[in-house]
């Protein structure tokens, strides 16, 4: 079979993948060495999505009540609830709320359809949760949402800060190419995050500021830059407005917000005041805020005022959290965007995108952002709903809430690939084509549109979310202008409207690109046109703004409400973990990416959970004044005293207790509408389990029936933990239960006097499925247990290989499957002393790299030993 060029659905670095099917239905991955954005770099997300693509919960056919429907009876009751939705309330009564995940072409169908010819603006996106921030402060800015720099920065960089940002599990192929560079040209890095985090070990200064407090981190640095001399004069003189009030609101700013010991402020501002060439990369940790904006335009002010922007090696640098978060945001997926970065707000912008659709309606004011969307959609405002490629019910703020808000809604439609917490509660779901069926383009962070390449037949009968968005423009009337044969067709009469915006001076114009060069299409970045191709922009000084000046803002830091105290004493932090994705819907099927860390946790600094009475692998309930959640602990000074952390991915379909955003209140930022996700208040106590459990089935398991439960892939079935409060009477009729095997011969060893007990179930002599029950967190060898499923060893009640036999143990690099026991005793048995050599003995870490800081902290725990001659 031949190797088909396309690009990874994952975060917004945008790698290139060659895809070769295997005839069979899979296919095998690796990276586009031709690629610019990874040149042949895969993280372990990528490295491993041949794993997922099978058809195990795929949604196959139309769903209406959650019965089989045929596409024709499922898209004329969709044209036709929202027409009578819009007859009877106007066209602000419907909306749509869109993924980071779609394609370009589908976001475009999309807001034509909402914007142009339903003619309401209430269209948004998960986005909105992501880099909305990041969107309003470069408006703000620069008078357009432009990304001014290349990842070639990274190459070119003295110094590069980063921001909120954990660069090598977020972004791995960024870290490692910002790791080649200080390797090669010794580049400092600076790492501000409240966490100490994996991609600290790459940082030559981390500073943990206090929660919320960047502005006044980038509030100091302007001032230094004034008082230092490090301001361009001429630059700001000739291209910059605003540059004294934004000072004088610097000065009255007070750097002791941020917490930082004097020492390590100084040196920060001594390297950042002295480095000329300079990138500031930010990420969730500076938008997801209540002030994200603000935070924003503090990091844009100290670029401007220093004049390092648009240069090589220099300039604010926004990554991104999907892989067409910024294709969205250049179709105006945006509730308060249109098409091709032009202003919903400008009456010539509007009548220059209804000239060139020949629409009927056009929105003429901003729609409802993600949190208010949710908030109309449960009071009764808005009347039909269609949500595509996204699991609200998981992953929006105050995430009971907003589920509550999807059943109340009185239509409810979602496209998705698989069944979701969300899907569960959809009037009607249409099944539609996943990434490796379906054509269409991406842009990444640094503005390369990338080919997404159809690698694999639509099974059943899922279709292209473009073609399900005009089947029903059409059906509502409107079939003329929704008429493409295919997505290169949409992406040609896109790329047409980009010439529009560019001769009303926009930033965004590809209308340089033809519909002929669509199918060869290689990776191009941004503006592709007759006077421009590519590259960076503002280093001339230009921008977007009637004056063609960029603005600098005075900026008030505002720290997250204060809603702490004694009933909420701490700071609950959210983010992602090295090898899940997003709510899982994808990565859960792949064993090996369960395997690093399998459930759901929270991070602990030591001395508060001494006093909470957290003993570590217990669980705690994490409490907010919007839910709670149960989670496993860790116990860790990763994070400060008086902070936690947990991670976003579990869902009702894999740990039903561990939805974190249950916990998130939805409070957003007043410009941009993002939700401040890292910064709620909680409290924890220990949860008090009287049981532990961690099971092991070939198949998943068939009655969770736990107070805790969290379910994972492994190579021969499933595992799952499991806690309860009060022990069942009969472990021997639970196990059955549990895994739905009423029949199958049973093993069991029961210790009533410690609350123990382990069964395992055989059939023809093999393993079926095992429970492991202790009145503690169970401790065995979880991987050897799960390796036995199919095997014919009644042994593995011994929770532990036998003589002779290995036990890798966990994994650590899941892009090799190397486990934690195999490195430490290669360490021991070969005298390793560098990551370099673990690398060399086992090819951990030679992959994506994003497990090399936790090797390195292997390591140093290590006792010390001498190189092996």
């Amino acid at each position: 079979m031949t190797a088909i060029r396309t690009t990874c659905p994952y975060c917004g670095v945008g790698c290139g993948l060659l895809a070769t099917p295997d005839g069979k239905g899979g296919l095998t991955v690796k990276g586009d060495t031709a690629h610019p954005a990874n040149l042949g770099r895969l993280c372990s997300k990528g490295t491993a999505l041949a794993e997922t693509v099978g058809l195990e919960g795929r949604i196959l056919t139309p769903q209406i009540g959650g019965q089989p429907a045929t596409w024709e009876s499922a898209l004329e009751l969709v044209a036709a609830r929202f027409s009578q939705a819009i007859a009877q309330h106007g066209p602000d009564s419907v909306a749509f709320y869109l993924s980071g995940q779609m394609l370009t072409e589908d976001y475009y169908v999309a807001n034509k359809l909402m914007k142009g010819f339903i003619g309401s603006a209430n269209i948004d996106t998960n986005s909105r949760l992501c880099m909305a921030s990041s969107v309003a402060g470069h408006r703000r800015a620069f008078g357009s949402d432009t990304v001014p720099g290349t990842y070639e920065d990274f190459d070119n960089a003295d110094l590069v800060v980063l921001v909120g940002s954990n660069l090598a599990w977020c972004h791995p192929v960024l870290y490692q190419r910002l790791a080649a560079a200080k390797k090669a040209r010794g580049t400092r890095v600076v790492v501000v995050d409240p966490r100490r985090t994996a991609t600290c070990d790459l940082a030559d200064l981390h500073l943990p500021i206090a929660p919320g407090s960047d502005a006044a981190l980038f509030n100091a640095a302007l001032v230094a830059l004034a008082d230092r001399g490090a301001v361009d004069a001429r630059f700001v003189a000739d291209h910059v407005t605003g540059f004294d009030a934004a000072l004088a609101g610097a000065r009255a700013s007070d750097p002791a917000l941020t917490g930082l010991p004097a020492p390590d402020l100084e040196t920060f501002l001594d390297w950042f005041t002295t480095t000329e060439k300079t990138v500031t990369v930010y990420s969730q940790g500076i938008n997801q805020s209540s002030s994200g904006t603000d935070k924003v335009n503090a990091i844009l002010n100290c670029h401007l005022a220093s004049g390092r922007i648009g240069r090589p090696g220099m300039g604010p640098f926004s990554v991104t959290g999907q892989p067409n978060a910024m294709g969205g945001r250049e179709v105006g997926g945006l509730a308060n965007m249109l098409a091709c970065h032009l202003d919903i707000e400008s009456p010539a912008h509007r009548a220059a995108v209804q000239g060139f659709w020949a629409s009927p309606a056009m929105a003429d004011k901003p729609g409802l952002k993600a949190v208010d969307l949710f908030r109309a959609a449960g009071s009764s405002q808005i009347k039909a709903l269609w949500i595509i490629h996204t699991n609200p019910a998981v992953s929006m703020p105050d995430a009971d809430r907003v589920a509550q808000a999807i059943r109340d809604c009185d239509f409810v439609v979602v496209s998705d690939i698989t069944r979701t917490d969300t899907t569960r509660l959809a009037d009607v779901v249409l099944p539609a084509t996943a990434w490796a069926e379906k054509s269409g383009t991406v842009t990444n962070s640094d503005r390369i549109i990338s080919r997404q390449r159809k690698v694999l037949p639509a099974p059943g009968q899922a279709r292209d979310d473009w073609r399900m968005i005009a089947d029903v423009a059409t059906r509502m009337g409107w079939g003329e202008a929704f008429d493409w044969p295919d997505a290169g067709a949409i992406f040609a009469e896109y790329a047409a409207l980009s010439g529009v915006a560019g001769a009303l001076g926009r930033d965004f114009d590809i209308s340089g690109l033809q519909h002929a060069d669509y199918d060869a299409l290689p990776p191009t970045r941004w503006p592709v046109s007759t006077t421009r191709q590519g590259g960076r922009f503002f280093g001339d000084g230009q921008f977007y703004t009637p004056d063609a000046r960029a603005r600098m803002l005075p900026i008030t830091p505002r720290l997250p409400e204060a809603r702490t105290g004694k009933r909420y004493p701490f700071r609950l932090n959210t983010g992602r973990i090295r090898d899940q994705w997003h709510t899982m819907t994808r990565t859960a099927l792949s064993p090996r990416l369960s395997q690093h860390i399998a459930e759901p946790f929270v991070e602990v600094h030591p001395q508060d959970a001494s006093e909470l009475g957290l003993a570590p692998a217990t669980l705690a309930r994490v409490t907010s004044p919007e839910g709670s959640a149960i989670l496993r602990v860790s116990i860790t000074d990763a994070v400060q005293r008086g902070q936690v952390f947990a991670p976003m991915h579990w869902t009702g379909e894999t740990a039903a207790s561990g939805r974190i955003d249950a916990l998130i209140a939805g409070v957003t930022d007043p410009v941009s509408g993002q939700p401040e996700s890292k910064a709620a208040v909680a409290a924890l106590q220990p949860f008090g389990a009287a049981w532990y459990g961690f099971a092991v089935s070939a198949n998943a398991p068939a009655l969770l029936q736990a107070d805790y439960w969290a379910t994972a892939r492994h190579a021969a079935g499933h595992r799952t933990e499991l806690a309860g409060l009060e022990a069942p009477a009969d472990w021997e009729a639970y196990a059955r239960a549990l895994f739905g095997l009423p029949g199958a011969e049973c093993l069991s060893v029961l210790d009533a006097r410690r609350g123990g007990a382990r069964l395992a179930f055989m059939a023809g002599g093999r393993v079926l499925a095992a429970l492991f029950v202790a009145a503690e967190p169970v401790q065995l060898a979880r991987g050897h247990v799960a390796a036995q499923i199919g095997a014919d060893n009644p042994g593995l009640l011994a929770g532990r290989p036998g003589a002779g036999q290995a036990d890798p143990g966990p994994t650590v690099c899941a892009c090799l499957n190397v486990g934690l026991h195999t490195i430490t005793a290669a360490i021991a048995a070969q005298r390793l002393t560098s990551v370099e050599a673990i690398g060399a003995a086992l090819q951990a870490g030679t992959s994506c790299g994003s497990c090399k800081p936790e090797l390195a902290a292997l390591l140093a725990r290590m006792p010390r030993l001498e190189a092996a001659e």
